[in-house]
């Protein structure tokens, strides 16, 4: 996104602090005067590439390996599994687009075209979207697997193919959720006449940023985020009544393990994506000015967003032995 009009070109992910000085993209395109531009920032134009260099290739390597594993490993095909194999997917797709990021950023124009700009801002927009559902869902999975447990019931249908089902309707639901963004992604001139890939809003565009803002924060961190908390809280109400202090032991290892491993992932998740979203509240509430701080900052809110992507395989790897045993199988392990 385009933190001045003299500057530089737009990210592909909405930063929050970069557009709350100017309304939407096409906003920033027009010529409306902007009485806050800054020089390049000569560190950031090389510091920025190098940073998402290193994300995209850790990120595909990382999610590509937990893809092949869970693929390939038949002891891995777990319900749990199937949507980590599926958040894995999401993650895979998000860091994709950091090559066109970098390249927009080093050239300070969209060089690809508009359908590559279309394609380009869907998938960004799916990751904000997937990871948080996809992690509101193995929330779910885990509130009944341990609520079932710890009254010594089976939970009922709790099979690969339901895991599938779901993870479909998942993937359904957050292409709905893309599509609005879809539509209004183009490429458009700045008041500079250099191509921007964007969000161009009609009329008022103003009132449209902030809709698209209350939108992305609503349906893709307050509502998944509140369902998750209002499960835990739950499921910790339910075992202090129960005072279920062996609760742990009927838990059984496996499932702890497993547990502490979505509750790990959900944690970082949290970590990296609540300041965009915070972010996205100071754009709504703030009329920055577009100061070399400040423009740091929202690179750095962005940076740690794709992180998120990248942090996942590592937590697998960490915190699950199954995985860790099958990868040392198939990568370290093979002999002739």
């Amino acid at each position: 996104m385009q933190a001045a009009a003299c500057t530089k070109p737009p990210e592909t992910r909405s930063t929050s602090f970069l557009t709350s000085m100017n309304g939407s993209r096409s906003q920033e395109g027009s010529t409306e005067p902007n009485t806050t531009s800054t020089e390049p920032l000569s560190a950031l134009y090389v510091l920025l590439p190098a940073v998402y260099s290193v994300l995209c290739a850790v990120g595909l390597t990382g999610n590509t390996a937990v893809i092949y594993v869970i693929l390939r490993a038949p002891k891995m095909r777990t319900v749990t599994n199937v949507f980590v194999l599926n958040l894995a997917v999401a993650d895979g797709l998000s860091i994709l687009v950091l090559p066109a990021n970098i390249a927009e950023h080093l050239l300070q124009r969209w060089p690809f075209g508009e359908p590559l700009c279309k394609l380009v801002l869907a998938i960004d927009h799916y990751n904000i979207f997937s990871s948080v559902y996809f992690l509101a869902v193995m929330s779910v999975d885990r509130y009944l697997v341990v609520l079932a447990t710890v009254r010594s019931r089976r939970v009922p249908r709790r099979t690969q193919r339901g895991a599938k089902v779901a993870s479909l309707c998942v993937w359904l639901g957050v292409t709905i959720m893309v599509l609005p963004f879809f539509s209004f992604a183009r490429v458009y001139s700045n008041e500079l006449q250099v191509p921007t890939c964007g969000l161009s809003f009609p009329q008022p565009e103003r009132a449209w940023f902030q809709a698209s803002r209350i939108y992305t924060l609503v349906l893709g961190f307050a509502l998944p985020v509140c369902t998750i908390c209002v499960l835990y809280m739950d499921l910790l109400r339910r075992l202090r009544a129960m005072q279920l202090h062996s609760g742990a032991k009927a838990l059984g290892k496996a499932k702890r393990k497993v547990t502490v491993l979505v509750l790990t992932v959900l944690a970082v998740c949290l970590l990296c994506w609540t300041p965009f979203h915070l972010a996205s509240v100071v754009a709504l509430t703030t009329d920055m000015p577009q100061t070399s701080l400040v423009i740091g900052i929202s690179y750095t809110i962005t940076s740690l967003s794709y992180a998120n992507s990248c942090l996942n395989p590592f937590l697998y790897a960490f915190l699950d032995d199954s995985f860790q045993k099958n990868f040392r199988t198939m990568f370290l392990c093979q002999g002739p």
